[in-house]
C-alpha cells in the first residue's frame, strides 16, 4: 500500500464543471467519506475527487446502531472539521434524517446551514419518491447543488427490510430507474447508487446524463465510494458484500495501544529520552525555595 502522506495533493480545486468533465471523458471518480480533520487530510493527500461527510458517522464515529440518530449539529460539526482538512476535493454533506422531510422550506433551510456554516459545496439527500424529488428540486432552485441517493437508503432501511440489496426484481428496478430519472429532472447533478444489482446500475447509467457514484452497484457507474472506516479496516463487525479492505488499521491501533500499555506497566516508558530537562542549579534553587516555604 502506498504511503499517502508522501503523495502530493493536486493543485486543482474540483467544482461541478471539473467533475462533469471527468465524467464526460470517462475518467472514474473517486469518493470517500470523512468525518474529521485527520480523515479529511488523508483524503486530500490521497488525491480523491469527492469527499462525502456521511451520516454514516452516526455509526462509525458516534457508535449508534443506525444513521437516523445523528443530529444536524453533529453533522455540521463533522463538516466543519472536514472543511478545515481539505482544499482540492469537492465536499458533499449528508442531510440527516428528519432535517428535510417535513417540507421544502425545511429542506432548503437545512441545506443553507450546510453551505453557510460548514462550507459544503453540495448536499446529499436520500430516496427517489415524490417527497425526495420535491426536496431536491427546491434545494436546487435555491441555488445549492444536490446529490441524489437511490437503492439502499440507510435512513429508511427499516422500511426496506434492513440493510440489504434493493431493486432485485423487475418491478422494483423499473421504479428505481424512474426515480433516478426524476432526480435528474429535479436538478441533481450526481447520483449515488447503493446496493443494487449491477445490471440495474448499467440500465440507470445508460439512461441518465449525470455522473453516478456506486457503492455495491458494480463497475458501470462513473465512480465508486466507500466508507472511510470500511476501506481502511477501522470498524468492527461483518463487512457488507461490496466492501474491500485496503488496510487493517484497527489491528494496528490495537497493537500500538497494547505495546504502550505494556511498556507503562513494565516501567519501560517513558525513558530519559522522553524527559524535559532542568538546569541542575535551577533544580537546587527550587529545592531551597521549597524547603524555606516548608519551614
Amino acid at each position: 500500500m502506498a504511503n499517502i502522506m508522501s503523495e502530493k495533493p493536486t493543485d486543482v480545486i474540483l467544482g461541478i464543471p471539473e467533475i462533469i468533465e471527468k465524467y464526460r471523458i470517462g475518467e472514474k471518480l473517486v469518493m470517500v467519506t470523512a468525518y474529521d480533520y485527520p480523515s479529511a487530510r488523508a483524503a486530500e493527500l490521497a488525491g480523491v475527487d469527492i469527499v462525502l461527510v456521511g451520516d454514516s458517522g452516526a455509526m462509525t464515529v458516534l457508535g449508534h446502531e443506525s444513521t437516523t440518530m445523528i443530529t444536524i449539529d453533529e453533522m455540521l460539526m463533522f463538516c466543519k472539521a472536514v472543511r478545515r482538512g481539505i482544499r482540492s476535493p469537492f465536499m458533499v454533506g449528508d442531510l440527516p434524517y428528519g432535517s428535510y422531510e417535513v417540507s421544502d422550506e425545511q429542506a432548503v433551510q437545512t441545506a443553507f446551514r450546510f453551505i453557510k456554516e460548514a462550507g459544503c459545496d453540495a448536499v446529499k439527500l436520500e430516496g427517489c419518491g415524490p417527497m425526495s424529488i420535491s426536496r431536491a428540486r427546491a434545494i436546487v432552485q435555491a441555488g445549492i447543488p444536490v446529490v441524489g441517493h437511490v437503492g439502499l437508503t440507510p435512513q429508511t432501511a427499516v422500511t426496506l427490510g434492513g440493510y440489504r440489496a434493493q431493486a432485485k426484481n423487475a418491478e422494483a428496478a423499473s421504479l428505481l430507474i424512474q426515480g433516478a430519472l426524476a432526480l435528474q429532472g429535479a436538478g441533481c447533478f450526481c447520483l449515488v447508487l447503493e446496493a443494487i444489482p449491477s445490471v440495474v446500475a448499467e440500465l440507470v447509467v445508460e439512461r441518465i446524463e449525470v455522473p453516478t457514484i456506486g457503492i455495491g452497484a458494480g463497475p458501470a457507474t462513473s465512480g465508486q465510494v466507500l466508507v472511510f472506516h470500511d476501506l481502511l479496516g477501522i470498524g468492527e463487525g461483518r463487512d457488507a458484500k461490496f466492501v474491500r479492505r485496503y488496510a487493517d488499521l484497527l489491528e494496528a491501533m490495537k497493537c500500538g495501544i497494547t505495546d504502550f500499555a505494556k511498556e507503562v506497566r513494565n516501567r519501560e516508558y517513558p525513558t530519559t529520552e522522553h524527559e524535559y530537562k532542568m538546569d541542575p542549579q535551577e533544580a537546587d534553587t527550587l529545592r531551597s525555595i521549597l524547603r524555606s516555604e516548608e519551614d
